[in-house]
């Protein structure tokens, strides 16, 4: 039977997806916690704020859904519009000035991320020290420019030869040993083609497994580099570790509220050019350790502004997601590529937490989108 997930009434890549990864990471966590026993269980508090927390996002997708219908006349509860790229074309087929343009951005970003693993002198992935250097100024730039650059090249030319340059853009970046990144790319291009393209079900299915397959075989890779640690679980039950040790995180979190008054989120905006990490400042406030730690989707909002500032991220997160959502059915290209974008860096961050500068940016490129769509855009399809 050949399912269509657009053309039904099933949407994969709704922004509640959010909330099913949420759950998701929970009952992944769950073995170390009650099974294995390699960390203590969490109390009750931690299911009640992280159940607030889903509910204030539902609640701004809501409030996208009215504000849309209501005041602009868009209908938000259609399932997603299927507007195809252009037709097939191949590698010899005529180029536009834009796509030559795309292209050539592209190209820039790969070409920096070539230089800063040459700069290193040494592939990162395999060497925790060299890790620990690869996130420079050139490899920030380069991330900047790739990601967007390759989701509106595949959301606006169906050109075959393209899906390379999406390849040997993940491959150098998977090199760099952060597992972020790669998951990035991958998971914002499939988004970008399941709104662009007619994927049949199998494939989608295959694209999540190799999702799943380069987080387990990055991270897993990552870890053994770590020359002074030492690790006796095997790949699964380290993500089982990895999340169980998050939320447990989120946990102290929660019990030290405001301990960083808002330090955290200007280390956010600052850090990277003042050479200093907003996740040690977690470690600090929940450990009293000088660590780089990540505590979730929910824990940065609470160290900094408590559970109110926390239900503010969350339902403003639910209403901007809801909104691109909507608006990328009248317009695909770049309201869908920045909607593949937003989507799989929040889907990420439910595990790193929103400490990452450059998320940050591409989600006031997306506010900057949604408000020019809705001041001139004609919503007729």
């Amino acid at each position: 039977m050949n399912f269509n997930f657009k053309n039904g009434n099933f949407d994969l890549f709704n922004p509640l997806i959010v909330v099913v990864m949420v759950i998701l990471f929970l009952i992944i966590a769950m073995p170390m916690w009650y099974f294995y026993q390699e960390l203590p269980s969490p109390n009750l508090d931690l299911y009640l704020y992280i159940g607030l927390g889903l509910l204030f996002f539902i609640f701004g997708a809501f409030a996208s859904n009215y504000i849309l219908s209501k005041n602009f006349k868009i209908d938000v509860d259609s399932t997603p519009k299927k507007i195809f790229s252009t037709e097939k074309l191949s590698l010899f087929d005529s180029y536009s000035k834009n796509e030559l343009i795309i292209v050539a951005l592209v190209l820039l970003g790969i070409l920096l991320q070539v230089i800063n693993i040459a700069l290193l002198g040494g592939i990162p992935l395999f060497s925790a020290i060299l890790k620990a250097k690869a996130a420079t100024k050139i490899w920030l730039v380069s991330y900047i420019i790739f990601l967007p650059s390759i989701n509106v090249l595949l959301a606006k030319y169906n050109r075959k030869s393209h899906y390379l340059l999406l390849l040997i853009g993940l491959v150098l970046f998977a090199l760099t040993g952060y597992r972020t990144t790669p998951i990035a790319i991958m998971l914002s291009a499939l988004i970008t083609l399941y709104y662009t393209r007619d994927i049949d079900v199998k494939y989608i299915i295959l694209a999540i497994f190799a999702i799943a397959l380069v987080l387990l075989a990055v991270g897993f890779i990552a870890v053994q580099a770590i020359t002074w640690q030492h690790w006796s679980l095997n790949p699964i039950e380290l993500v089982s570790y990895r999340a169980a040790f998050t939320l447990n995180i989120l946990s102290k979190a929660i019990e030290n509220q405001f301990a960083t008054m808002g330090n955290l989120f200007y280390a956010t905006l600052t850090g990277f050019f003042t050479h200093s990490d907003a996740r040690v400042l977690v470690g600090q406030a929940t450990l009293g350790q000088v660590h780089s730690i990540t505590s979730t989707i929910f824990g940065p909002a609470l160290l900094d502004f408590g559970i109110v500032g926390m239900l503010i991220q969350m339902f403003l997160l639910g209403f901007i997601l809801k909104t691109l959502h909507s608006i990328q059915n009248y317009k695909k290209e770049i309201l869908t590529a920045f909607y593949g974008i937003l989507l799989a860096q929040t889907i990420i961050w439910i595990e790193t937490g929103p400490t990452d500068i450059v998320v940050w940016l591409f989600y006031l490129i997306g506010i900057f989108l949604i408000i020019h769509f809705l001041r001139g855009a004609n919503h007729e399809i």
